[in-house]
C-alpha cells in the first residue's frame, strides 16, 4: 500500500468508524495491521486501552518510553500492570543517559529549552520504535486540549509514516474514570492527588481547582505539548 492508499483509507475509515465503539477500532486496527503496537504513559487513558487490548488482542505489543524521569507512581502502575496482565512492556530509553544529557547541554535542560529536553527524551525514542511498525494506537482524546480538538479516531501519522488509532478520541474524562471504576482498574496514584495529566516529574505539577486539566504541564511555558503528536 502506498502513501496515497494509505492517506485514503485513513480517510474512509475515520468516516466509517467515527462511532464506533473503542473496543471495535481497536478490533480493525489489529486485523488490519498486525504489525502494530500501543504507545503507554500509564495515564489514565492509557490503562483504559491496556485492559481493552488485553481483551481484544493480548499479544499486541505495548511499549513505552522511559525519560529516566517519570514519578516513582508512575513505574509502580506499570509493576502493577505487569503483575495483573502479565504484559512484557517494551522499554523504550534515550540514547542519551540523563548524566550524558547534563553534560552535553545543561544540567537542567527541561528548565532551559524544553522542547530540546522532549526530543531528546521522547521524541526521537518514539521516531526510532515506531520505525519497526505499520500502525500504533494512542490514548488521545479531543477534550484534553484545544491541539487535539481535530483528532480523528483512525489518521493517517504524517510525523512518523505510519497508521494511527485514536480508539477513544471521542470520549470525555468521565467515561475514562467510569471504565476505570465499572472494570476495577489498577491507576496511577497520582491521578487521586490533583494530576489529571502526569508527564516526567521535574515538568509536572498539581493542577489546582478551576485550571485547565493541561495547566500542570510545562507551567511557566508556553508549551503544551511534548511533539508525540502533530
Amino acid at each position: 500500500m502506498n502513501l496515497l492508499e494509505k492517506e485514503e483509507l485513513a480517510r474512509d475509515k475515520a468516516i466509517e468508524l467515527e462511532d464506533a465503539s473503542p473496543e471495535e477500532i481497536i478490533q480493525y486496527a489489529v486485523e488490519t495491521f498486525p504489525n502494530i503496537t500501543f504507545a503507554c504513559s500509564f495515564g489514565a487513558e492509557d490503562v483504559v486501552l491496556v485492559d481493552m487490548i488485553q481483551k481484544i488482542s493480548p499479544s499486541t505489543d505495548i511499549f513505552y518510553l522511559d525519560t529516566d524521569f517519570h514519578f516513582k507512581e508512575t513505574y509502580e502502575t506499570r509493576d502493577r500492570l505487569v503483575a495483573r496482565y502479565h504484559i512484557d512492556f517494551v522499554r523504550v530509553s534515550p540514547k542519551l543517559t540523563p548524566d550524558e544529557q547534563a553534560a552535553t547541554y545543561s544540567p537542567e535542560l527541561w528548565k532551559s529549552d524544553p522542547n530540546a529536553c522532549c526530543n531528546i527524551r521522547k521524541v526521537e525514542p518514539l521516531t526510532r520504535i515506531l520505525s519497526q511498525y505499520d500502525a500504533w494506537i494512542t490514548g488521545i482524546r479531543r477534550d484534553q486540549a484545544p491541539t487535539r480538538a481535530n483528532s480523528k479516531k483512525v489518521e493517517y501519522d504524517t510525523k512518523f509514516g505510519l497508521m494511527k488509532f485514536n480508539p477513544i478520541a471521542g470520549w470525555t474524562n468521565e467515561d475514562v474514570w467510569n471504565y476505570i471504576k465499572d472494570n476495577n482498574l489498577i491507576y496511577n496514584a497520582l491521578h487521586d492527588q490533583n494530576y489529571p495529566s502526569i508527564g516526567c516529574e521535574q515538568c509536572t505539577r498539581q493542577v489546582m481547582p478551576g485550571e485547565d486539566p493541561r495547566a500542570g504541564r510545562w507551567s511557566g511555558n508556553d508549551k503544551t505539548e511534548c511533539g508525540l503528536h502533530k
